[in-house]
């Protein structure tokens, strides 16, 4: 099969951590995707919970490595010229299975093609080739500016730290113990007046707890402006660790809108309503107080949804009084409180 031309770009994007009920977690990454045709690749392999090899956690030189490995500067890691495309985002082991594809050149151009699922070091494109995806040929120009930048510093760093403000330390000491499980950092503070400015600038968020009143949260935004900051903030919904972990996972994703997978969420009269750009299992859980402000957590929906508006009845019990419905995809994170 010849390869038609296709447009190359990159993106940042993220793997959502997650704390789970049972008290395990998945861990948070950011990497850079690729942008095939204007639309993350990702996409195109059905519901694949993976990360590129250009993520943001690993060392310096090994990420230098990976960006001159795909321009084709370095043999390739895997026999028959195939190079990891995506992989597993918890431990980057073949063994767990990875998108793999051959990288060669045609003239000036570089082409990806024969995508597979690897989990050895031989693929059978027969049996696990990903047979409606590609080849694709990029222009060489294109190509190698888009990942020259990445080495060149032009990409936007990763801030996974976030600043904690609020009046329950106790609450605010399990939330950051819980960020810091899925790999995002977290400090606790009472106002942000006197941290200085350079460390202002690590953070990617900061979190207001329900306690914290507007001028204080006046005063922790001026700091942060000062700072020269464009820092996401969070409106604690309630004292709740693993909705907190949903929020602050929102308003982390640097990914840009038109390139997200979950697009939408409204929960309102029984039911909720997600939007979603490409196939892929949606989850949706519900926490609510009851009238002791103990917290509950309810499993609404779980499965394969394909692109475009659902609407999901839900659980009445679950969502009755102050409830709060969170959506998940692998890489999209949206939370609302339950309108009635």
């Amino acid at each position: 099969m010849s390869a038609a031309y296709a447009t190359f770009g990159l993106a940042p994007a993220m793997r959502a951590g997650e704390v789970l009920a049972d008290g395990g977690y998945q861990v948070h990454r950011d990497f850079v995707d690729f942008i095939v045709d204007g639309r993350p690749l990702l996409f195109q392999l059905s519901d694949l919970d993976a990360v590129s090899p250009l993520a943001s956690d690993v060392p310096p030189a090994i990420f230098t490595a990976q960006v001159r490995s795909l321009l084709l500067e370095a043999e390739a890691p895997l026999p028959g010229g195939r190079y990891v495309i995506y992989g597993c985002p918890e431990c980057a082991d073949l063994a767990c299975g990875a998108v793999t594809a051959v990288i060669d050149r045609a003239d000036d151009d570089y082409v990806w093609r024969d995508f597979a699922w690897q989990t050895e070091e031989q693929v059978d494109l027969e049996l696990n080739g990903y047979h409606g995806i590609g080849p694709f040929r990029f222009q060489g120009e294109e190509y190698r500016a888009a990942l020259n930048s990445l080495l060149n510093g032009d990409a936007n760093g990763s801030r996974r730290r976030v600043l904690l403000i609020g009046a329950r330390v106790a609450l605010l000491a399990k939330l950051a113990a819980a960020l810091r499980t899925i790999g995002i950092g977290a400090d606790i503070t009472r106002d942000a007046d006197d941290v200085p400015a350079d460390e202002l600038r690590g953070y990617g968020a900061v979190v207001f707890g329900r306690g914290v009143g507007e001028e204080e949260r006046a005063a922790v935004r001026r700091a942060f402006e000062r700072a020269g900051v464009d820092v996401a903030c969070v409106d604690g919904l309630a004292p709740i660790v693993p909705l907190l972990v949903a929020q602050i996972e929102h308003a982390l994703d640097r990914s840009p809108v038109e390139q997200r997978r979950l697009t939408r969420l409204v929960a309102a009269d029984g039911e909720a309503g997600v939007e979603i750009t490409s196939a892929c299992r949606v989850r949706l859980t519900a926490y609510r107080l009851d009238r002791l402000a103990r917290a509950h957590t309810h499993e609404l929906f779980d499965g394969l949804l394909e692109a475009g508006r659902h609407r999901i009845p839900l659980d009445a019990k679950a969502v009755k009084g102050e409830s709060f419905v969170v959506a998940r995809t692998a890489g999209s994170v949206l939370v609302k409180a339950m309108a009635h």
